[in-house]
């Protein structure tokens, strides 16, 4: 759904400067596109644009069926941007960037520690000349450390700050997420970063700069498994879809197929229990506690598993939720955006797009529902270089007042 264009804003009064590609940087400045920023991606001549641009399959097709430069993977980062062809490592570019610099009030990057520099585009040298200016680098490792040199990807960060370690099968390989969630995380952080550094600067006038790394932020959302290392200095076990402090919670398979149970408190489990037939499990000394329940999980869960294989994923769904036990679907990626719950929240949205075969593209939507200032979805993800005149017209006149 599109939003009116006179819906008010939170961040109506922005202007982003975004100089990153592929996921954590552009994430970060879609939340602050969706919320009304104006962001002005810049992308470089020489390589046809952001790296995702080329990260197919698949591409939206044109009205004449030929594919674009609009990729799957761009779009999930780049709506409500604008892009502008620029090449940084010439004078002119940096000139270019250096003019829309003095215009931002968030300049966000993803090179390599100081590899800006050399183009004068760093922190140091904007804020010199700039003071209120809120500077975000995102690195692999961030800008100091041992391995700040080092190149990041999501796969990287995964593997390094310990997340694959716990993901997969016990007796498989460690195994990454299935989407590249350490760069998402980490461009929610960039987000939360930016908007406390912009709330300082309104405050005082002062600006910052904001080191944050993929690694740093994989570690942070190790969460209860991180504490649970640090409280007792043991490795934490990968257990599949099993929980470290909770039983029973796992993947469960019934004769046509598999649900998820997740029992939080003893009631539930003697519920549980009851309904499945099996109430011999519920007066069971073993099993009375949670905690006695973890450490006797070895002989609790294969019961489970061979009382539930007697059930259809339907009945065993139906069996739980009528006793208020949570269950659910493990839905495929289809079945989870076509469900009528999607549907009900506008998980998918469609954006008018002329230039595109069917005159529209679905993305996802962002799920921040706000009463008084709404998301709203101004512009499709753009071509490569698109905007390009039209924001460097806008340099030839006056800083617009705030």
């Amino acid at each position: 759904m599109m939003v009116a264009s006179e819906t008010p804003t939170a961040l109506g009064d922005l202007f982003v400067l975004d100089l990153s590609r592929i996921l954590a940087g552009p994430t970060a400045t879609q939340l602050l596109g969706d919320f009304g920023a104006t962001v002005i991606k810049v992308e470089n001549p020489k390589t046809g644009g952001d790296d995702t641009r080329g990260w197919g399959p698949n591409y939206v097709k044109d009205t004449n069926d030929k594919a674009t430069d609009l990729s799957a993977y761009f779009m999930c980062a780049n709506r409500n941007k604008q892009s502008i062809a620029v090449d940084i490592s010439t004078p002119e570019g940096q000139e270019t960037v250096r003019q829309l610099a003095a215009r931002a009030d968030v300049v966000i990057e993803n090179y390599k520690p100081d590899g800006l520099v050399k183009y004068g585009l760093d922190h140091a040298t904007l804020r010199a000349k700039h003071p209120g200016l809120v500077y975000c680098s995102i690195s692999g490792f961030g800008q100091f450390g041992p391995n700040r040199d080092q190149p990041g990807y999501d796969l990287m960060a995964q593997g390094y700050g310990g997340i694959m370690s716990l993901t997969g099968d016990p007796q498989g390989a460690p195994t990454k997420v299935g989407v590249g969630i350490a760069d998402v995380m980490c461009g929610m952080y960039a987000t939360i970063g930016i908007l406390a550094a912009l709330r300082h600067r309104d405050a005082t006038g002062e600006g910052q700069h904001i080191d944050l790394s993929l690694v740093d932020a994989q570690m942070s959302w190790l969460i209860n498994e991180g504490m649970n290392f640090l409280t007792s200095g043991e490795n934490p076990e990968r257990r599949g879809n099993a929980h470290p402090n909770i039983v029973p919670y796992d993947a469960f398979a019934g004769s046509d197929g598999h649900v998820l149970v997740a029992v939080g408190n003893d009631a539930q489990f003697k519920r549980f229990c009851d309904i499945i037939g099996r109430p011999d499990l519920g007066t069971d000394t073993r099993f009375a506690t949670n905690t006695l329940r973890i450490e006797h999980r070895d002989a609790l869960i294969p019961e489970i598993r061979a009382t539930l294989e007697e059930f259809t994923t339907q009945e065993i769904l139906e069996k739980l939720q009528s006793v208020k036990v949570p269950v659910g679907p493990i839905n495929t990626v289809s079945e989870a955006l076509l469900s009528d719950q999607a549907q009900a929240r506008g998980t998918v949205i469609s954006v008018p797009a002329k230039d595109f075969a069917g005159g529209k593209l679905q993305l996802l939507a962002n799920p921040l529902k706000l009463s008084r200032t709404p998301v709203q979805y101004r512009r499709p993800p753009p071509r490569f270089g698109q905007d390009t005149d039209a924001v460097l017209e806008t340099l030839k006149h006056p800083k617009p007042p705030k």
